[in-house]
């Protein structure tokens, strides 16, 4: 079972992230702290920024970068990227998270299904 599904879009948008950057891949992670507990954390890797334990989804002209600490809390999840009107973002379907915050950026995972 893939670790996550990336969207068409989403893949499109990270292949357009890596090459207006020029960067090597897109780096998303799991970090403590906001209002429900965790967050995701998005950002830029280079090449020489890859540990050895970090996943490496490769889409058509870019990467998408996960790092080893993460990973658990990812499993099954699908990546979507929107355009709205007033913004554009990643968008995360997470069957993992057992509630979020309303400032959307905040989330909490299920332990018990992370764990089982």
């Amino acid at each position: 079972m893939p670790i996550l599904t990336l969207t068409a879009t989403a893949q499109n948008k990270i292949k357009d992230l890596c090459e207006s950057n020029d960067k090597y891949a897109v780096r998303l992670g799991i970090k403590g702290g906001g209002c429900a507990g965790f967050s995701y954390d998005w950002g830029f890797a280079d090449e020489g920024q890859i540990e050895s334990g970090d996943e490496v989804i490769e889409v058509e002209g870019g990467r998408l970068v996960i790092d080893s600490h993460s990973v658990m809390y990812l499993f099954g999840t699908e990546i979507d990227y929107v355009n709205e009107v007033f913004g554009s973002q990643f968008e995360i379907h997470n069957p993992n998270t057992k509630s979020a915050c309303g400032c959307g950026e905040s989330i909490q995972f299920d332990m018990d299904r992370i764990n089982g």
